[in-house]
Order: C-alpha cells, then structure tokens, then sequence
C-alpha cells in the first residue's frame, strides 16, 4: 500500500500539508482552527472572563469526526492525578485519531506561568520574581524543567511566558509579569522560552500586544499608549523572545489600542509580526477573545463577522473552546462572506506545527512516561535556588537582619501561617483549587512561620495573625501588639492573597485602586511599629506596595515576590543569614499611594519637578536590593570621552570585589543616559546586566560590550533610528545609585535600523588581575 505524501516523514513539512490540505473538506480545515474545553465549569466562578457565559455545548462524539485542532487544559481544569490524567489525554486522542479520515491527533496546551498548572506539580516562584533574581540562566533551566514535565504527560503547547512590561502597579496582572523595563523582560522572557522550547513545548508568548497598558489599571481596559511607548516598552520583549528564544507561538491580547481590538488588528498580528519580524508559527487567541469582539469590543455584529474579522487579523486558532470558528463560521464560508483562503492561511500553519511535532507521522502513538512525578526533588531543589535569589532586602540600616539565632521572635501577620501566600494566581492550588476545597494541595508548601522554626530551632517563635488580608477586622490586634511586646524581634509577614478576578487582592482581575497595603495591614503595622520593639517587615505579594509611611520605622525591610513552594525556607533563610540576598527590585517600590500610574521610565517632565507639588521619586528604586556583604567596584576603563560610530562599538569594564567577610552576589546594572535626543527620551534606562558571584575577598572583572543599537528608538516618522550625538553608559547598582559613567559621542550618519538589529549588551566575568 503506497503511503500517502502527507504520511511521508521524509519530504519536507510544507509539502506534506500542501498534499494533506488539499485532500481536506472545508469541515475538517476549519476543525483544525479551535480547541474543545472538556469540563470546563459553565457555572459559578470561573478561570476565564466570563467563562459561565462564553462557554457554549457540544456533542464530542460529532464534533471530532472531522477532526480537533486543540485539547484545552486536560490537566489544569479539574484536580486530576497526573498518571491517570496522562492516560485519559491518551484515550482521548485515540478516539480523535480513530473518528476522523486522517487520524490527526490534537494539540494538548496548557498553563505554565509559574510551573504547570497542575495538581500535585511544583509552584515555582510567579514571574515577578524572576526578574527579582537577575538571572536568566536559572529561569532558562526552570522552564526546562517545565516543558520536560508537560512532556511527560503528553502536553504540546505550553501558554507562557507573560512579556508585558509593567506600566501601572495598579493592574492586577503585575504578579505575572517580569518587571517594568523592556530590556530585563526581554531577556528573562526570552530565557524562560529558550527553556521550554528545548524541552520541545511550544512556547506561547503574551499577552500579544499592549495588554498592562490598560487604562486605569483596570484588567481589559482599553490601551491608550503612544506609538513610540508601544515600539519602545511594549514591543521589544516579544521581538527579544522570538528572535533569540525561538517562539512557535503568540496569544494575542484581550485588549484594544486606538480603538483597534488586537484580535481584528492585522497590523499588528500579520504586518509587523509576520511580514516585519518573520513570524511563521501559530496565533492562538486569549479565551473567549474572538467572540469579545461581538460582546464587548462591539467590533462586530454576529460570531460569524468576529470569526472573519479574527481570521483576517492573523488569528489561527480559536481558544479555548469553538464558538466563532465552529458553525457560523462554515455558514459564513459556504454563503461567500469569508474568504476560504483565509480558512487555509489558519490551517496550513496549524497543520505545519502539528507536522513539526511529528503528529502527522504515520507511527505516531499517544505517548506518556511510564513513571509521572510533577514534583520531583530536583524541580524543588531548582524552586528553592531561584527562590533565594530572587528574595530582596529592601533596607536594613542597623544591621538587625540576620536575626540573632537564640532570639525571641514574635512572627505577626496574615501571610505567616498561610501556605497560600506564597503563591501566585496561576499556580493550581490558587487557581484551581478554590473550587475544590475537599482536595488537598497536592505539595507540600512549608509556610514562613513554620520554616522559620525549623530554621532557628534555638529561638523563641510565637504567632499572632493580627487580621486578615482584605477585610476589617482588628480584633486580633491587641493579641499581636502583645506577642510583640514580649518579643526581642518582631517579623510582621504581610501582602496579598492571590485570586481571579475579585476573590483575591492579587491577580487577574484583582486590580487595586491605589498602593496602600490591603485592608487593615498598614494599621496593624503602625500597632506593632508604636510597641517599640524592632520590626521587621517581609511582604510576600504580587505587587509593590508604598512603604513611605514607615520609613525609618523600620528596623528592616524584606520584599519576596509570590516566591513559590519553596519560598518560606527561602525567604526563612534570607533572615537567619544562611542565605545572602542578591534579589534587586524589576518594580519600583513607591513612597505613597498615589500618583499611579508610574515607573522609572521617565523623560525628564515625569520626574520630579517645581512645576508640581507631586513627587513621584520611588522609596526603593527599580534595581534596588541590599546584601549583608560589602562591595567595591574598581579599576572603571572606558571613562572616555571617546567617539565611536553610529555602527561601532565600545567596551566598558570594572572589578567587582567582595570587601565583606562573607559571599554574596553583586548585580552590575549598565544604564543609558541620553542627553539629547530628537524625542523625549527616558532619563535613564536599563541596556545590560550581569550577576557576578563572590567568596569573601574575591574580585572579578566586569565587561559590557556596547553597540549603538542599543541606543536606538522611534523617531518622529516611526522609523527606528541611532542619532549621533553624546551619551552616557551609566554603570550602578540601581537606577539611581550609579557607581561609574562613561561618555560616549557617537559620529557618523544617522542610522535606521531594521529587523536585524542587536538587542543584547553582551557581557563577560572573568578573573580580575
């Protein structure tokens, strides 16, 4: 029996879907165009904006006999024990591979934010905390560890990671996010896609475009952001994780820019990321996205005209269940109104991926792992380092911080006996689990008042929960204020409680009108503050909150952001000394409330000023974190001035010296200044940085090598362009404590760049002579 072109897995993958794409009906195409949500809750709180709402029937048995482009969540919807979930997802894609003609399998995808959304699978740190630890290499190898997991039970496409830049601290979403600089979110984003797409997981970048730009921090808002802040914050993570990370995948935003829904944008999902940036993998939307467009984009008029529309813009794939791209889509095609072509365009790129994974193969099996841990020692053991580096000492200026080890310590707070916080919203048991309260958490999540006594077993720890997260009740503080008072230390553990939308204080859906800590916190903090006992503040949240009101106050200030399973030994070890804080800020931490939205990103008129009584200079930097070591940063070469090209290139070197008596780690931050420029620039903004690593007395030499792409923005046209004229390479250990500059006039002509352009400072540690 001849084999069939499209079977054949040695021609190339393009002339095996031509061939199989030409023996499809329209039915079986467009069936390659949505995913099914099998046991997706129609009722009650969802997972998804208007989950109840959107969620439409189905007869499985029909649906699949023209095939099924996507699984939605097979493991992430509903507590299952992964074994046994492994073996239903391969059940289930025998029954789709035996009811169609072609015998093609789906695509399983699922959530991967903070770890794999799953029961009983490791919660690593949320992404904010990633760009907290200034390491890349360690997200790379956490993604790894991630994409080999989902591996394992038969996942192909894995939705992470999140690429938006912080733009309003309000917005519920920052817990998901890397940071508030472009260039720290390109290069964490791009490492963590590096990670899972060796692991052969299809990383799925977004949310694609604009989305943390939402207007008034409010989760779907519409964007209002000015074509340079899109080109120049919004746009260059993604262009960083395609390029150097190697994407197959993009979920287009919920939001609209301008008016223009991204979902119907095909400026945006096929000019600019096809044709400019030479994207060939798949767009999938957010859920329910193409059917918003009818609800609440108000952009079209029935499910058919938001199918087009979508269809037009570049979307190829439906999610995370058929609505649009089911019946009145083929309804639509057969009475002329939507071209098929674009029903080919969608489904030759499905078609290619799923030939890329070997799912067109004709040996092809369902496949899982005979022995299935989703949290194995090792994934704890990597939970744990990235954990530690990414916990951040805020302040600690009488030096109380490591807390002696035979010390009576009164541990004050919501947050300190709850397991709960130290995760983020996308972790399972945060996600999921609320709507399973019989089930147990599936992994074991030390809270920080019980790591806390395994980690000083000689001190005195009692406990006082004070209040609650969010609501108003004080009566626990008299039992607080007196734990305190009995106390030589008191650790106040505070911050938020990861939901969705609305049952958290933190999350998707859960924005905040300002900075205050939620609820009564900050009362409770002046409470423990006025007994006069040293307090040491730790915040386990998902956001930076104002802290301008104890400034002073305090005898330290620790900040972990959602920190993972393993965050209450980490943050635990940050306070007895057994770890040496390296983590710096990727937020800014406020000095008030208000005066939101705000980041350091700031030309000169969004600095403080005469011209208004509001100043908005941070409490805590973007960069900022303290060490229990000393540093010395020496022998500065590359001071200039000096003149380079508009296409050369500069180096810039330092020694990094350990002067304290114990290790720690250095984060060396290069920043540009420029003084002069066509538009208004930011004051100071990140371009390269490396974590450098010392034993007490040990030096390393630091290089960053410049090129003035880096200094490249959008010019009046739109064009993006290096200007000759003076910089300055700012090299500090924060945004605003710079150490060394150099000065820098680039000659020559000016310089339009395209797609090609360098995105990196590459840097080098080597041994200092």
């Amino acid at each position: 029996m001849t084999t069939a072109p499209w079977r054949d897995a040695a021609l190339p993958a393009a002339d095996r879907v031509d061939d199989l794409l030409s023996r499809m009906t329209l039915e079986e195409k467009t069936a390659q165009l949505y995913g099914v949500w099998v046991g997706a809750d129609t009722e009650g709180d969802g997972v998804a904006p208007l989950q109840s709402e959107m969620t439409t029937d189905y007869d499985w048995d029909e649906l699949i006999t023209h095939g099924l482009g996507q699984l939605t969540r097979p493991f992430g919807t509903a507590p299952v024990d992964p074994a046994l979930g492994a073996q239903a997802l391969a059940r289930a894609q025998r029954r789709i591979t035996e009811a169609g003609r072609f015998g093609i399998p789906a695509l399983a995808h699922e959530e991967c934010l903070a770890g794999f959304t799953a029961w009983k699978a490791t919660a690593y740190p949320v992404p904010l905390a990633w760009g907290a630890s200034f390491d890349p290499e360690l997200v790379e190898e956490m993604a790894r560890h991630i994409g080999r997991d989902l591996r394992s039970v038969g996942v192909h496409q894995g939705f992470a990671p999140v690429l938006d830049v912080v733009r309003d601290a309000r917005w519920g979403r920052v817990e998901e996010t890397i940071g508030e600089d472009p260039y720290l979110v390109g290069t964490i984003g791009a490492a963590y896609t590096r990670g899972l797409e060796s692991a052969g997981i299809i990383a799925t970048l977004k949310h694609f475009a604009g989305y943390a730009s939402s207007a008034g921090a409010r989760n779907l808002a519409p964007v209002r952001a000015g074509v340079r802040e899109f080109a120049d914050v919004t746009l260059p993570p993604f262009e960083m994780a395609l390029r150097e990370g190697g994407a197959r995948s993009v979920m287009a935003a919920y939001t609209e820019t301008d008016g223009v829904p991204v979902s119907a944008d095909p400026g945006l999902l096929t000019d600019l990321l096809r044709q400019e940036w030479g994207f060939t993998g798949t767009v999938v939307a957010d859920y329910f996205g193409i059917g918003f467009l009818e609800s609440l984009h108000r952009v079209a008029g029935t499910p058919a005209e938001a199918a087009h529309a979508a269809l037009a813009a570049g979307i190829d794939v439906e999610l995370p269940t058929l609505k649009c791209y089911g019946k009145p889509l083929l309804e639509a095609v057969r009475a002329g109104d939507v071209p098929e072509e674009l029903i080919d365009r969608a489904a030759r790129r499905v078609l290619l991926q799923k030939c890329e994974l070997g799912l067109l193969d004709e040996d092809w099996a369902p496949e899982h792992a005979e022995s299935i841990e989703l949290d194995s020692t090792a994934n704890r053991i990597l939970a744990r380092r990235l954990a530690e580096r990414s916990v951040v000492l805020l302040d600690n200026p009488d030096g109380i911080l490591p807390l002696a080890p035979d010390t009576r310590i009164a541990v004050v707070g919501p947050r300190a006996a709850d397991a709960l916080a130290m995760l983020g919203c996308y972790s399972f048991p945060s996600h999921v689990l609320p709507r399973h309260p019989e089930v147990e958490t599936g992994i074991e999540i030390p809270t920080l008042l019980e790591a806390l006594r395994t980690e000083l077993p000689d001190a005195k720890v009692t406990f006082a929960e004070g209040c609650g997260v969010d609501d108003p009740d004080r009566t626990g503080f008299e039992d607080a204020v007196a734990r305190t008072a009995e106390a030589d230390v008191c650790v106040a553990v505070l911050g938020d409680r990861a939901g969705l939308f609305g049952r958290g204080t933190s999350g998707e859906g859960c924005d905040a009108t300002d900075l205050r800590l939620p609820g009564v916190q900050g009362a409770l903090l002046d409470a423990l503050v006025a007994t006069g006992v040293p307090v040491v503040l730790v915040l386990l949240t998902g956001r930076p909150y104002a802290l301008g009101r104890w400034h002073g106050r305090l005898a330290a200030a620790v900040q972990a952001f959602f920190p993972g399973e393993e965050g209450g030994p980490a943050v635990a070890g940050v306070l007895s000394g057994r770890v040496t804080p390296s983590g710096r800020l990727p937020v800014s931490v406020p000095h008030t409330p208000g005066g939101q939205p705000w980041t350091y990103l700031q030309p000169p008129l969004g600095l403080a000023g005469e011209v208004s009584n509001l100043d908005p200079t941070p409490l805590y930097p973007f960069g900022h974190g303290r060490s229990y070591t000393t540093f010395a940063w020496e022998d500065f070469a590359g001071a200039g001035p000096v003149e380079i090209g508009t296409d050369g290139s500069y180096d810039v070197s330092l020694t990094v010296r350990n002067t304290g008596d114990r290790e720690g780690t250095e984060v060396v931050q290069l920043y540009l200044h420029d003084p002069v420029a066509s538009v208004t620039r930011p004051d100071v903004r990140l371009i390269g940085y490396q974590r450098v690593e010392l034993a007490a007395g040990e030096a390393r030499r630091v290089t960053f090598r410049f090129h003035p792409d880096l200094s490249a923005f959008t010019d009046r046209s739109g064009r993006r362009v290096v200007e000759p004229g003076a910089l300055e390479l700012r090299l500090g250990a924060s945004s605003a404590d710079v150490r060394h500059t150099a000065h820098l006039t680039l000659t020559g002509p000016l310089r339009v760049l395209g797609p090609g352009r360098r995105l990196r400072c590459e840097a080098e540690v080597s041994r200092a002579a």
